[in-house]
């Protein structure tokens, strides 16, 4: 007990460090927030296994915006109809970084939620600590789902030790690129599509930019794992280690090429928003305007774009590829992961009956969701929706190219504050060549919080 108490107050101050050094939100946090998020630290009566015929409750904790949330809760109205001896009380957050600081919180107060959704770049802080129920051990033991039924990928990035899987993932969404296509068709453009290359990518960009209605070409995010996408199809590497990383190796050759190919896009061709104009509209918000030609995100976009598109037509395609180089693009998966003092019998239940057929082709329908039940994503519940984007199709095909960043236990910390960097560099606000020196010793000094 003494050691986990100790865990858990260095848990707490890991997380108010991160809270101080970044902006509060994510790589991936333009999800739309809702307008009230509730503590994941409420009281829960289910701290132990339930007993025959007695009726227990169980705390599920996950962020997203209204129509996600709207798709959990159907989920769990399926869950408690079928499994009338649990309730289920759901506690919706507006981002992802409002969840870690409800996780935070509640895991240091004592009481943290049975089960919880959480990206696999962050998960690795909780487990660390070893406050985590691996699902491994229950998965073995169902007889409702099996591991064979999975992509592989994400199931991959939850093995936190690399063998024994920690979290069940519940998406296998990865970062592509949304176009629109009236304004393709109007430049004579071909479509994004398998085999394009970085020279596709950049000569579209250009054709779509016109600076001076405020119209451009690409809107990206300058993080990590949008940059790792094109560090990896040319042949480079984010870190040196990807089990247990002390560096980045972005100033090193394929990497250092790819990395100078995303800033330049900014900072030399003017395809990308300026400081100024990303301030006053978000490349998100942009798109759905009509003016930006390209945007990289996700599949989390579609539910917003799906609202927010009226008067143009958009759809999805894949990463370009480097010249010479090979397809890549990035792991945005998510995960169920349950408390190890929570109740991890009705907990797994619950995560077991998420993750049948059934379960997945509920969330699906939202549009948010790219399911990691292979059968579900290459099911016309989610490949022919009556919505867009057309050619949802992509984030299947592109399965066998999808790779992860470390999952660390300083790994969120360490991409915050790279990120801010790398933010600045995207910009001019700071010179090139001193952004990139920043970013590898800030990393290189979270980083060595792991062996000490």
């Amino acid at each position: 007990m003494l050691r986990r108490s100790i865990g858990l107050l260095a848990l707490l101050l890991t997380m108010a460090i991160l809270a101080t050094a970044c902006s509060g939100t994510d790589a991936g946090s333009d999800d739309t927030a809702t307008d009230t998020a509730t503590d994941a630290g409420g009281d829960t009566s289910a701290d132990t296994d339930p007993v025959d015929g007695e009726a227990v409750d169980i705390e599920v904790t996950l962020f997203g915006g209204p129509a996600e949330i709207a798709g959990y809760q159907a989920l769990v109205d399926s869950f408690e109809s079928a499994n009338p001896d649990v309730t289920v009380t759901l506690n919706p957050v507006a981002k992802q970084d409002d969840l870690l600081a409800n996780l935070t919180t509640s895991f240091a107060g004592g009481a943290p939620p049975d089960v919880f959704l959480v990206n696999y770049l962050k998960y690795g802080q909780f487990a660390s600590q070893g406050v985590l129920a691996d699902v491994q051990p229950f998965l073995d033991d169902s007889d409702v789902i099996s591991v064979e039924e999975f992509a592989e990928p994400p199931l991959e990035a939850f093995r936190f030790d690399g063998e024994t899987l920690t979290c069940m993932p519940q998406n296998i969404s990865s970062l592509e690129v949304y176009y629109n296509v009236d304004a393709f068709d109007a430049a004579g453009l071909e479509h994004p599509a398998e085999g394009w290359t970085w020279d596709d990518f950049l000569a579209a960009a250009q054709a779509l930019t016109d600076a001076e209605e405020g119209r451009y070409g690409v809107g990206v995010e300058p993080s990590l794992q949008r940059i790792a996408p094109f560090v990896w199809s040319n042949g480079g590497d984010v870190v040196d280690d990807q089990l247990a990383p002390t560096t980045l190796t972005l100033d090193e050759g394929p990497a250092r090429e790819a990395l100078d190919f995303f800033l330049d896009l900014q900072l030399v061709h003017g395809v990308a928003p300026p400081d100024a104009e990303e301030q006053s509209l978000e490349s998100e918000e942009r798109f759905v305007a009509g003016q930006l030609g390209m945007y990289l995100n996700s599949r989390k976009s579609v539910p917003s774009l799906r609202e927010g598109i009226t008067d143009f037509t958009w759809d999805v395609g894949p990463m370009p590829t480097a010249p010479g180089g090979t397809p890549a693009t990035i792991l945005h998966g998510d995960a169920y992961c349950m408390s190890a003092d929570g109740n991890t019998e009705a907990s797994w239940r619950f995560i077991e009956h998420a993750m049948t057929a059934t379960g997945q082709e509920i969330l699906a329908e939202s549009g948010r969701t790219v399911p990691s039940r292979l059968d579900v994503a290459s099911s016309p519940v989610f490949l022919e929706p009556d919505e867009p984007p057309a050619s949802s199709h992509v984030f299947v095909d592109v399965i066998p190219t999808i790779r992860s960043l470390p999952h660390t236990g300083t790994w969120s910390q360490m991409q915050n504050q790279v990120d801010s960097v790398l933010t600045d560099a995207f910009y001019g606000r700071i010179d090139r060549e001193q952004g990139i020196t920043d970013m590898i010793s800030t990393a290189e000094a979270t980083f060595a919080l792991d062996g000490s």
